[in-house]
């Protein structure tokens, strides 16, 4: 499902791009009652029409909503979304993400509120529960976790990791990293803050959270609610002799929420993998765990010339072995193919229903055998709307 993102690519942050409030609910004629925050305001009124809209709320009863939005905006500087409403809120985030190529299944995220919770306990508390949920014993399934909001003066908790499972990547003497070199940074900042790994090359990290007034700190969570997959292949005995292994399904959690101009900081969401994440890119890349070398010789392939293709051939056997491992171990997977038909029936469900298709055609585009498939043929619109998933800059 791609899960917003979970492959290592940073998507940069997006410009404004949310619709123009609709009918008499206008930012000029309300300006007599609500401070000089037009963006707030702006977003908040082009939310409430897309969300009457789409779920088809009472002329009658969408104004109140309206007029009461409006007033708390005017009396605090900011306003509160019903639980329904972030509900949606969360929602139509996921469909308007530029870069997923799992929002088919946009209607069946599990959004859970949790806007009360800001104590390292409670907070750790709700993301066991999610993960979880997620797990849904192998049937993974999407789920949104949403901690409290910013707040003038008060900004809410932040979750720095980039997922809630993350491998270290301690960097050597030498330059070169053991593990995963995408979380060096990460790394770094729990051993400063008493954190010990054994440095292997498959070490979980702990989560990094930040809140308020305290600075971060760290928090562990048990292993076993998202289990290492070991990868093997099924026809290559040599292969296993790679030590490869990951974990089930990704948590993509650095990424803030914004609906209806409100920003939540913390809104961790899972999903489950498409195979090529973890082959093409996690193993693949020559910035990450760069095993391809070390796959194809392990299937006797001549590696001295790109010629002979010993790249592709290793990249597609160890597709083979994460698809084939992921199933006999009872963990949900795609592979490229079937996600890119997927997205290609969402795009056809959009356009029926008279939306434009919003997205990033080299995100959607699978990193291999991306011609094979239909998403590679296509036009997408990629402005960036509003609801939406954003990644902020890391703290230095």
């Amino acid at each position: 499902m791609d899960a917003l993102t979970s492959s290592g690519r940073s998507p940069p942050e997006a410009g404004h791009a949310c619709r123009e409030p609709a009918g008499d609910w206008t930012a000029a004629s309300v300006a007599e009652v609500v401070p000089p925050d037009p963006v707030l305001l702006d977003e908040a009124l082009a939310f409430y029409e897309i969300y009457r809209e789409e779920c088809r709320l009472p002329e009658r009863v969408w104004r109140r909503r309206v007029e009461q939005v409006i007033g708390e905006i005017a009396e605090t500087g900011t306003y509160t979304h019903a639980a329904d409403e972030l509900a949606f809120g969360a929602k139509l985030a996921w469909r308007n993400h530029t870069r997923c190529i799992g929002k088919l299944y946009w209607r069946t995220l599990l959004v859970r509120d949790c806007r009360q919770q800001w104590s390292p306990a409670e907070i750790r508390e709700s993301l066991v529960e999610q993960l979880r949920l997620a797990a849904n014993g192998g049937r993974i399934r999407p789920v949104v976790s949403v901690f409290p909001p910013s707040r003038p003066g008060r900004p809410g908790p932040r979750i720095l990791s980039t997922q809630l499972v993350r491998y270290a990547g301690y960097r050597q003497p030498d330059g070169s990293v053991v593990g995963d070199p995408a979380n060096v940074w990460l790394t770094e900042r729990a051993i400063s803050l008493g954190w010990r790994g054994e440095g292997g090359r498959f070490d979980r990290l702990p989560i990094l959270l930040n809140l308020p007034g305290t600075g971060p700190q760290l928090v562990e969570l048990p292993a076993d609610l998202v289990p290492d997959v070991v990868i093997r292949h099924p026809r290559l005995p040599r292969f296993e002799a790679l030590g490869l292994r990951w974990y089930s399904f990704p948590t993509v959690s650095d990424m803030r929420l914004e609906v209806g101009g409100i920003c939540y900081p913390a809104a961790p969401f899972s999903g489950w993998y498409v195979s090529t994440e973890i082959g093409a890119r996690n193993f693949g890349d020559t910035g990450r765990y760069d095993t391809l070398r070390a796959v194809a010789e392990s299937m006797g392939l001549d590696t001295s010339s790109d010629r002979t293709l010993w790249k592709d051939r290793a990249l597609v056997e160890l597709n083979v072995a994460i698809i084939t491992s992921f199933e006999q171990a009872g963990v949900k997977l795609a592979d490229h193919h079937t996600m890119a038909q997927q997205f290609h029936r969402y795009t056809q469900a959009e356009r029926r229903a008279g939306r434009t298709v919003h997205a990033d055609w080299a995100w959607i585009i699978p990193p291999m055998s991306a011609s094979a498939t239909p998403v590679y043929h296509q036009q997408y619109d990629s402005t960036v709307l509003r609801p939406n998933f954003f990644r902020d800059p890391r703290p230095v």
